[in-house]
């Protein structure tokens, strides 16, 4: 009896091995993963994704957009990390922001998937969304002593980035056969000019109404500095978190400012807070209120919003002016968008604002290398200053580099680039005043110096 037992068992064991290695294989792929999500699940979202907008069906609302942005971003933030070279260098923000900007560039993107991203990005505002959020969480959520350090001392690195940025640029273009006019106002002013909406197109208009001509032969001619020089500012950002990882005593792992005795000043204390979810409702609705007071505010103060968002939230910040639990929810908030957004809001910068058709028309070595000296002499600027003032060098590097990104869009690629989004209201501040600055003189100085 007992023999017989034995020999059914063994005559059922060949029946279950299809199964079992049909498990096994299936395990084997639910256990590789694109971000987060297991492989099998990633291919049935995209192939409904770009389905849906290969038969016309993909909505053309936020739903849509963010649809396409974080299939596409999962994938290229992925990628970024993992292939060799890349993910020293910033690898998931150069892919995230170029990749798309190719596909667009080759029409490799249908159209339903671009209008679905528009209206996410332009018509819906999805970047002053994240960036509302990122400022109003990163600020209240900060120590106090950190912000009120940090503030008074940014400026320091900032200006002296911006005098070696012009200086070396200068000197670069004009050692490849630049004119001093034309490497000045069409290669150094768009790279430090703080972005597309609030340096060159002003710069644009500005010079069509002083030059002559239209102002749109003059975006055409300054974008493309623009595009490569955060480029470079991003790889930048790459080589000092590696710097970082190598020798921690240089950084402050996203805190700007050493106290005297050389310690770090403290991070958020909201980090050994649990996580509260209705809290984070109150704090998304802080970061669009500030948002609005900003622009609100700014026709009658003459600054722009983004700027007076950002002051507004530091004067809060500096005289305790919040509830402990707002402050709370609007940096759990903070924490959740940029650990979650800032790869897929890439992608949608990168279909959208980095026109390499533009690019193209003027691009050469020497004219890459003019751009690319602009953002190391930042850089190295940035690192020196920032360390002989008591700033963590790798820090103070990256928020001066970040006067060579574009705009709000080209600090979150940076900052993103170096792991350290706590930098965002520093990076705002550098690149918008900044900038703003840099218009103005460069205004002045065109209308007295002329073509």
């Amino acid at each position: 009896m007992e023999k017989t037992v034995q020999t059914q068992a063994i005559s059922r064991e060949p029946k279950s091995q299809p199964a079992d290695k049909a498990d096994g294989l299936l395990s084997k792929a639910l256990s590789v993963k694109i971000g987060v999500i297991p492989l099998p699940i990633y291919i049935v979202l995209a192939l409904v994704i770009f389905a849906a907008a290969a038969v016309g069906e993909l909505p053309n609302d936020m739903i849509g957009g963010l649809a396409v942005i974080m299939i596409m971003g999962v994938l290229l933030s992925h990628l970024g990390f993992k292939l060799p070279l890349l993910k020293n260098i910033g690898g998931p923000a150069i892919l995230s922001l170029m990749i798309p900007s190719f596909l667009v560039f080759w029409n490799v993107l249908n159209p339903p998937v671009v209008d679905a991203v528009n209206t996410l990005m332009k018509t819906s505002n999805f970047l002053y969304l994240y960036i509302a959020c990122l400022v109003a969480g990163s600020i209240t959520g900060m120590n106090r002593q950190t912000l009120i350090s940090g503030f008074i001392r940014i400026f320091i690195p900032m200006i002296a980035g911006t005098a070696a940025a012009v200086a070396v640029g200068l000197a670069v273009g004009m050692l490849f056969g630049y004119t001093a006019h034309h490497t000045l106002f069409y290669i150094v002013v768009p790279i430090i000019g703080g972005g597309v909406g609030e340096g060159i197109l002003p710069l644009s208009i500005a010079f069509s109404q002083i030059l002559g001509g239209e102002s749109g032969q003059y975006v055409a001619q300054m974008i493309p500095a623009a595009v490569i020089g955060n480029v470079f500012a991003i790889i930048g950002a790459g080589i000092l978190k590696k710097m970082a990882d190598k020798n921690p005593s240089i950084t402050g792992n996203g805190v700007l400012v050493r106290e005297k005795g050389g310690k770090q000043l403290g991070g958020s204390h909201y980090d050994s807070e649990k996580i509260d979810f209705p809290l984070m409702g109150g704090g998304l609705l802080f970061a669009c209120s500030l948002f609005i007071a900003g622009s609100l505010l700014s026709p009658y103060v003459g600054i722009p919003g983004p700027i007076l968002m950002i002051f507004g939230a530091a004067l809060l910040k500096i005289f305790k002016l919040l509830p402990y639990k707002i402050e709370q929810g609007a940096y759990h908030l903070y924490k959740f968008v940029s650990g979650t957004l800032t790869w897929p809001l890439m992608v949608g910068l990168g279909i959208l604002y980095i026109p390499l058709e533009d690019v193209a028309a003027l691009i050469s070595i020497p004219y890459v290398l003019v751009c690319a000296s602009v953002i190391a002499a930042m850089i190295v600027t940035g690192y020196i200053v920032g360390k002989w003032i008591r700033m963590y060098p790798i820090e103070a590097a990256i928020v001066t580099g970040c006067r060579g990104g574009l705009g709000g869009t080209g600090d979150v690629a940076i900052l993103s680039a170096s792991g350290r989004m706590e930098l965002m209201p520093f990076a705002q501040i550098s690149t918008r005043i900044g900038g703003a600055l840099t218009v103005v003189a460069a205004t002045l100085l065109i209308s007295v110096w002329g073509g």
